[in-house]
């Protein structure tokens, strides 16, 4: 009996969306389990209090709730495309944090500036949208340059990043495409466009325990979504 990786994952999340393109860049299959964060499984707050996603089970039944270690756990069992070229590690690193920081925290006051009371400065939203600009002209340059932001080829980067800009992105499209970096808004379409990521956005119904267990596998040519023998 072949045990799998369990994946605790809510679609329209980014840290998710990250932790589904790494899996499948390693071609993984995993037990997908969709949830519904109004209504968190207890099983999942059982293994991860902190109760975000993504939250993945090993078959070692080891608990990941990290996103960017889960991207490394599935990466480290499989890497076919080489997402982590030794040349370009750092700068990788240097580039998630930037986006898992400044740059997350400003798209969060962009999208939702009513959830910051007691941040009392006029105009949010606008402030904290502009204060990520210069981050994206950065991008722009780094695609201009290279072809991906850091490198030739698509690498761990651009794949931790991706749904943080779709997600900016959409906050407002008209402003975002309206924007001189014509590099970016190509990497985007690029991405968003691709079959990897029109794989990972499959939907799927929210699990529960007495679901039939759903698989995500790459490998399945027809759809993402597979039924095997648990």
């Amino acid at each position: 009996m072949n045990v799998h990786p369990i994946l605790y994952s809510f679609r329209r999340c980014p840290y998710a969306m990250r932790a589904r393109l790494a899996l499948n860049s390693a071609q993984i299959t995993y037990e997908h389990r969709e949830i519904v964060l109004r209504d968190k499984p207890a099983h999942m707050l059982e293994i991860s209090p902190k109760g975000t996603v993504p939250v993945l089970i090993t078959p070692e039944k080891k608990v990941i709730e990290e996103s960017i270690d889960i991207m490394h756990w599935a990466l480290s069992q499989n890497d076919p495309a080489h997402l982590i070229p030794d040349q370009h590690r750092t700068d990788i690193y240097t580039l998630i944090e930037r986006n898992d920081g400044a740059f997350k925290h400003n798209l969060d006051r962009y999208k939702y500036p009513n959830r910051y009371p007691d941040e009392k400065l006029e105009n949010l939203g606008e402030h904290a949208r502009d204060k990520n600009t210069g981050t994206l002209r950065d991008y722009d340059a780094r695609i201009a340059q290279n072809g991906g932001l850091s490198g030739e080829k698509t690498t761990l980067a651009d794949l931790a990043i991706f749904p943080f800009v779709r997600q900016f992105a959409h906050v407002d499209r008209d402003w975002f495409y309206a924007l001189p970096l014509p590099n970016l808004q190509a990497w985007l379409k690029k991405h968003i466009e691709s079959d990897t990521f029109n794989t990972i956005m499959i939907k799927f119904e929210t699990w529960a325990p007495e679901s039939e267990k759903t698989y995500a596998n790459i490998n399945n040519k027809n759809n993402s979504l597979l039924k095997i023998d648990a």
